[in-house]
Parts: C-alpha cells; structure tokens; sequence
C-alpha cells in the first residue's frame, strides 16, 4: 500500500514538470513567430514585454527626373583625326611610312595643344591677307577668337575656375576694340572677318553703368541744380537787358 501511494506521488510531480517545461518551450518558440509576423505584417513592433511603441513608417518620395545637360559642339571636332600634326604634314618621309607611325603621328593620339594650334593656323589662313601676313588686325582677331572659344570650353567643364574667366573677359574685350577699328577703318575687311570667323557683333550700349539708387538720387540732384543754375543765369541775363535798355533810354532822352 505505501509502495501504491509513493509511485502515485513521483508520477505526479513528473506530470507536473513536464507540463511547465512544455509551457515554456512553447512561450519560447511563440515569440520569435509573433516578432517575424509582425515584422511581414507591417512596421517592427518591439519585442519586450510591456513595450508597445511603433516607430514612424518610412517614406519613400519619388525621385526627380535629370536633367541631360546639352554639351555644345567643340571647335576640335572638325579637324580630321587622320590628319597629321603640323611638325610632320611637310616631312615626306612620314607620307610613305606605315599605318602604325602614321597613327602615332595623327591627331587621334596628339595632345590638346598640338589640336589648338592647328585650328589657330586654320582660322588664321582663314582671314588672313597674304601668305606672309602674321600681324595684321585680321590675324589677331583669329588668334583671340581661337583663345576665346578654347576657354569657353574649358570654364563650362569648370565653372569656379576665375582667373580662366577674368582672362577669357580680357581675350574679348581685347577683340572688341580690335573689330571696332576694324569696322571704322575697313569696313569689308570687317565684315569678311565676322562671315569667315562666325562672329556676331553686338553694338556696345549707350551707357554701362549700372543704375543703383545712390546714383539715381544723385542724378537727380544734379539735374536740380543743373535747373536752378540756369535759371538764376536766365534772370541775370532779363536784369542785364532791362539795364541795357533803361541805359539807351537815358541817353537818348
């Protein structure tokens, strides 16, 4: 009988072992599936017991378009990439040679430099009066013009460059003067020029400075006493009149 109710005792607190244990193995394995439920579901909820906070959704805002940046025509781009450079185009020597040398002396493989300075020779054969003319106001244009379109292009790659910008401005100003003189002295010279070297010229305004408010007080008040001057000189002149005419009078009377 004792033996009857030992084992009854044993088996109950084996049962009752085993069914806390089954609790907290399946409290275990129900949090891990509520969390990745919840992170499918929606936003991640915290998993800490008595936290509840729910972070703000992320928004995610459409991009904008870009925008394709139009890159204008360079001044190089006409000159043939098979063309020999100027140090070898008289050299017969490099003519009969093979296409590898050939190659090694075009302008696919010459320097920036080397490119500038055959188009300068171009724009110069261009407008230039005779073979022998190096130094005429034609040829200085060309020269400007060759310096001014190189920097055009290299201040729009990089803008922030201003000692380029300061001599480009210098290059054109330099130009303006030289085809003003031009248009003066030789007006179908200027106009060949301007035709061969696609150059637009503008008329400079009539006034430069630029109108702030100081000035315009100041102008105004200028043109005040500009006014009141000439009036006072007009009321001399009637005084001196009257003074003249009251003098004739007394002569004559």
């Amino acid at each position: 009988m004792f033996a009857n109710i030992a084992l009854r005792t044993v088996l109950k607190t084996s049962a009752g072992v085993l069914r806390e244990s089954g609790a907290l193995c399946s409290a275990l394995s129900a949090k891990p599936l509520a969390c990745s439920s919840a992170l499918l579901a929606g936003p991640r909820v915290s998993c800490v017991a008595g936290s509840f906070a729910v972070p703000p959704p992320v928004r995610h805002y459409a991009r904008g378009t870009k925008i394709r940046k139009t890159v204008p025509v360079s001044q190089l781009s006409d000159l043939p990439q098979t063309a020999l450079m100027m140090d070898y185009a008289a050299v017969p020597l490099a003519q009969t040679t093979d296409d590898v040398v050939k190659r090694l002396l075009s302008l696919e493989l010459a320097s920036h430099r080397e490119k500038l300075r055959l188009k300068k020779e171009q724009l110069i054969a261009k407008v230039q009066r005779d073979e022998n003319d190096h130094n005429s106001v034609e040829v200085r244009v060309a020269v400007l013009t060759t310096r001014i379109r190189n920097l055009q292009e290299h201040l729009l790659k990089h803008h922030k460059d201003k000692a380029n910008k300061r001599r480009m401005l210098m290059a054109i100003d330099q130009r303006k003067k030289l085809l003003k003189n031009l248009r003066l002295v030789r007006y179908d010279a200027f106009e060949r020029v301007c035709e061969q070297l696609g150059i637009t010229y503008t008329f400079p305004p009539e006034y430069y400075r630029r109108a702030t408010r100081r000035w315009l007080a100041k102008k105004a008040l200028c043109i005040k006493v500009f006014k009141e001057v000439q009036k006072q000189k007009a009321e001399q002149r009637l005084k001196m009149k009257q003074s003249l005419a009251e003098a004739a009078e007394t002569k004559t009377g």
